[in-house]
């Protein structure tokens, strides 16, 4: 994991947000996402420079997000390494917005 996944990771591991259980590594389809809650169906992803074109998100992105989206039905809530390094109570309090 990467230094933000840590923090995170950290922060919901172990049922600590809204006892809600949270998966990290997990394998969805022929994707691996960053941390996933199965009851919520929502996936968490942490994202690097290597995600970003010019500030937008890569096309391989769009498409992993789209698949995770359209064909298995889920939800997507993306933070940049810099949110969670530097505001990680906004990035907390974003994930428990999207839970309602």
């Amino acid at each position: 994991m990467t230094e933000s996944e840590v923090i995170l990771w950290n922060k919901i591991r172990r049922k600590q947000l809204k006892n809600l259980q949270f998966n990290r590594q997990k394998p969805l389809g022929k994707y691996v996402v960053d941390f996933y809650c199965p009851l919520k169906k929502l996936v968490i992803e942490i994202d690097g420079g290597q995600h970003y074109d010019n500030g937008k998100i890569t096309k391989k992105d769009l498409e992993r997000e789209k698949f995770i989206k359209e064909i298995l039905g889920l939800k997507i809530v993306r933070f940049t390494n810099i949110e969670i390094k530097q505001n990680l109570a906004s990035v907390i309090d974003k994930i428990l917005e999207t839970l309602k």
